[in-house]
């Protein structure tokens, strides 16, 4: 797996409380995004707000209070290096928790638990530019 952090995603209780904390009270300014998500451009990377029921739910993680809310991502160039890091992270000691599936927005993710139970989520995203670099660009 490459060394860097592509996305960090908090779940948030509520997403319109938290949309105003980060646009009206910080100043940061949203990339286009489906309804229920808020993606914000960072430099080399990318930030985003989701419901945290959902979070937990897109993570196979039980909703009972033991989730952290917070993901990172590991976004890739392709299906099958996905595949690939998902296998590594097991090898590695890792738990999948969600095996790397097609999703209907055109991408392919999965997602482990590290050794201490950190959650990363491994995905291919066709609408992202991930530079050579490993900077990651949405949209």
């Amino acid at each position: 797996m490459d060394q860097r952090i592509s996305l960090v995603t908090l779940g948030v209780r509520d997403i319109a409380r938290s949309r105003a904390f980060y646009e009206e009270g910080l100043g940061w300014a949203p990339a286009d995004a489906p309804e229920g998500v808020v993606f914000y451009q960072l430099p080399g990377m990318a930030f985003a707000l989701f419901g945290r029921d959902d979070l937990a739910d897109d993570a196979r993680l039980p909703i009972d209070g033991t989730f952290s809310g917070i993901t990172l991502a590991c976004n890739q160039r392709d299906e099958e290096a996905v595949d690939r890091v998902l296998g590594q992270a097991e090898a590695a000691g890792g738990r999948i928790l969600k095996p790397a599936e097609r999703v209907f927005w055109g991408g392919y993710f999965g997602y482990f638990a590290d050794p201490d139970g950190h959650v990363w989520e491994i995905a291919y995203n066709p609408g992202w530019t991930l530079a050579d670099d490993g900077t990651l660009t949405v949209g």
